[in-house]
């Protein structure tokens, strides 16, 4: 199949702040590949690699949503949370924006519990049934239903395991990313000048702090997962 040129600019890649990394202080060694420089007390990430791996990531999640492969988008910094709430939408992908339960995908059965749980709550709540149960029952069942919207809402519509899981903060979500390494589910994962890039399948050098960083790797992503999809039925 032939493959998609990505238009991966680096002026735009420092606009986006992109290269920028952490204090000199704070480096993982083991990123000294993907280091170009040091310039005012901070590491600079090189923008030729990140444009290489974020190509070969676009890639990847093309082929693989042209293949009716499902996608997880993890970020759950503060500063996250609407830029994968919009991303996930635009994309049509699973995602968690808020807090990362241990055992979400390692003990699935036990979140599949709680997701048909979830899903049945809301369809009484659609439904009008609950307001028709006792006051204190309705009570109990609409808070059960607001806990479970905060845990599981980005992944409510999800029946079986992603098979690409997108992680935006390495440090942050750490059990998520070992949790996908137990399973043996491929990731894509931003890492910064602070992260271990030997943890991700495909690793992303890239500023995870700044939202401009952040939005500009996701656009590509989405981008390329909407390609793909797209694609498949054009040729299917």
């Amino acid at each position: 199949m032939t493959r998609r040129y990505w238009n991966i600019n680096l002026e735009e890649l420092m606009e986006a702040c992109v290269h920028l990394g952490h204090t000199i202080r704070k480096w993982n060694p083991k990123m000294a590949p993907y280091i170009s420089a040091k310039r005012k007390g901070r590491h600079i990430t090189n923008l030729i690699k990140t444009a290489r791996f974020l190509s070969a990531a676009c890639d990847l999640v093309f082929d693989a949503a042209r293949r009716g492969n499902q996608f997880l988008i993890v970020g759950t910094k503060k500063q996250q949370a609407d830029l994968v709430l919009r991303a996930a939408i635009r994309a049509r992908c699973h995602y968690v924006n808020k807090k990362w339960l241990s055992g979400m995908l390692t003990n699935w059965s036990i979140t599949e519990t709680r997701l048909h749980k979830f899903r049945d709550l809301r369809t009484k709540q659609k439904t009008g049934r609950l307001n028709r149960l006792p006051k204190r029952d309705a009570a109990i069942l609409k808070r059960q239903l607001s806990h479970l919207q905060r845990n599981f809402g980005g992944i409510k519509y999800m029946t079986e395991l992603p098979h690409i899981v997108i992680i935006l903060d390495q440090h942050e979500n750490y059990r998520a990313l070992q949790e996908c390494i137990t399973l043996g589910i491929p990731t894509i994962s931003l890492i910064d000048t602070n992260c271990d890039p030997n943890l991700a399948d495909l690793p992303i050098p890239a500023n995870d702090d700044s939202r401009a960083s952040l939005r500009f790797i996701l656009n590509k992503l989405v981008f390329a997962i909407r390609e793909g999809r797209s694609d498949s039925i054009r040729n299917p």
